[in-house]
């Protein structure tokens, strides 16, 4: 079997990123609002908003003064301002936030700190950007874990093709890990980290349902998804099909856990 092509992640559609993370994405995002309990009338920033998921939770539960969303995708950006238009988005980077100090009560990033090139950097950025007692959180897959759509994936994946597991997020993400995510924390000066796991179903109505998302080419397994020959793609398919736990009616349900991670900025 030939090597596995060197590969960058894909994020640009947020038309084809939704219906494979931004989905469940949302269902975390409830559960990570409700654990960090901040008030009302509140200031937020998303940071890496992408396709908005977080930002619209926020603005449907959290009673926000402001919220305002950065990503690097324009391509995920257009898609956020359509989901929830209430929110103010633009252009940034995580490493290098373009606010100023103390501008926000809450800055917040789901599914994205793994991915920045210097997570330190963000993390730090995130605790300069809010203020005196404010809140610095993020959430990430549990990879290697219980984020079982993606598992099952690399699994076959890397059953057909070894070089595969060079792109499996589990091995390419130490950071996604409780004991990982504090030390991060601790280290941008945010006190009293804490971390928990928040566990979210994914249940899909059939096997398309489950399949259909790694056709859209975003995000890592997508991308390496759609870099398959055809004929290599339907041998992955077809050993998907054999190691899923579906259901008579067809239906697959899984597990996603994610990780989340807070603290609060003090004098």
């Amino acid at each position: 079997m030939p090597p596995t092509p060197r590969l960058s992640d894909t994020w640009a559609a947020g038309d084809r990123y939704e219906p494979y993370v931004g989905r469940w994405s949302r269902l975390v995002a409830r559960e990570f609002l409700a654990w960090l309990a901040i008030p009302a009338g509140k200031r937020w920033l998303d940071v890496g908003c992408g396709t908005g998921a977080l930002s619209q939770t926020i603005l449907d539960g959290g009673q926000p003064a402001e919220v305002v969303g950065v990503d690097l995708s324009e391509g995920f950006l257009g898609f956020a301002r359509m989901r929830a238009p209430q929110a103010q988005f633009r252009a940034g980077d995580a490493q290098a936030l373009p606010f100023e100090d103390n501008r926000f009560d809450a800055a917040v990033s789901g599914l994205v700190i793994n991915f920045v090139p210097d997570p330190s950097k963000a993390a730090a950025e995130m605790c300069r950007v809010v203020g005196m007692g404010g809140t610095a959180a993020a959430y990430v897959w549990d990879y290697a874990g219980d984020m079982q759509l993606m598992r099952h994936f690399w699994d076959a994946a890397v059953a057909l093709d070894p070089a595969a597991r060079a792109l499996d997020e589990g091995p390419r993400f130490p950071l996604c890990h409780p004991d990982a995510l504090l030390a991060l924390w601790s280290s941008a000066g945010l006190e009293q980290p804490r971390v928990r796991a928040i566990d979210v179903p994914t249940v899909f109505k059939d096997f398309d349902d489950y399949w259909s998302p790694f056709l859209g080419g975003q995000g890592p397994a997508p991308t390496y998804c759609m870099s398959l020959t055809e004929d290599r793609r339907e041998q992955l398919r077809r050993r998907l099909m054999d190691a899923l736990p579906i259901e008579a009616d067809g239906r697959i349900a899984l597990r996603a856990r994610a990780f989340a991670v807070c603290g609060r900025k003090q004098g």
